[in-house]
């Protein structure tokens, strides 16, 4: 693994995603593709949930990972893979919990009324989503303290010399001096507003 990213749904993480694979250090592992192999990956995820983890079967055809589920196992990733780099993805607290709230924990709070097909896959991405230390039932303001709380244990239990702060609107300079690699002449990939996120949940697109 090249790439592990440690911040939550809702930081960037899918522009991220894109900006790994540019760079040439994907294939990258996202929730899309947990969505996109719910009968592979969610046991997967949800024996990793149990404390059974086989992360090679997980990441197998991936060589970097973010946003969740991966996001709500960095200490495990950490000792299992001692070479990666980590880029932890942040935004304004208040913000986060505002585009949190209204798209992924408004996702999995209305996960009864999923088609059945996504019952099992939002069961999962609930169980990571409070391990990671968002239960439901938290209002903005809690959502906000748990978000920094989040972000302040990745950079408590993963070194410095291996972690990345950053936030997405920020482009390719300090991810590229990260790695060590020279700025790509494209465009910095911004993708996955609100609206973006309900249609790939959906399908749409």
């Amino acid at each position: 693994m090249h790439v592990i990213g440690a911040g939550v749904g809702r930081t960037g993480t899918y522009s991220l995603k894109l900006a790994v694979n540019q760079l040439g250090l994907g294939p990258c592992h996202h929730m899309e593709a947990v969505l996109h192999g719910i009968s592979v990956q969610v046991p997967l995820w949800n024996d990793a949930l149990s404390g059974q983890p086989d992360w090679q079967v997980v990441y197998s055809g991936f060589e970097s990972a973010v946003d969740w589920p991966t996001a709500c196992f960095f200490r495990e990733l950490g000792a299992a893979y001692p070479l990666a780099r980590f880029v932890l993805t942040t935004r304004d607290p208040e913000k986060w919990a505002d585009s949190f709230a209204a798209t992924i924990y408004k996702l999995i709070g209305d996960r009864d009324q999923a088609p059945p097909d996504k019952k099992a896959w939002l069961e999962m991405a609930a169980g990571v989503i409070a391990r990671t230390g968002f239960p439901p039932g938290m209002n903005q303001e809690e959502l906000a303290r748990a978000y920094v709380a989040h972000n302040e244990a990745v950079k408590a239990a993963i070194p410095a010399s291996r972690l990345l702060v950053y936030q997405v609107k920020d482009g390719w300079g300090p991810l590229c001096q990260f790695f060590g690699m020279p700025v790509p002449a494209e465009p910095f990939p911004r993708t996955n507003h609100r609206a973006e996120f309900w249609d790939r949940v959906t399908g749409k697109i």
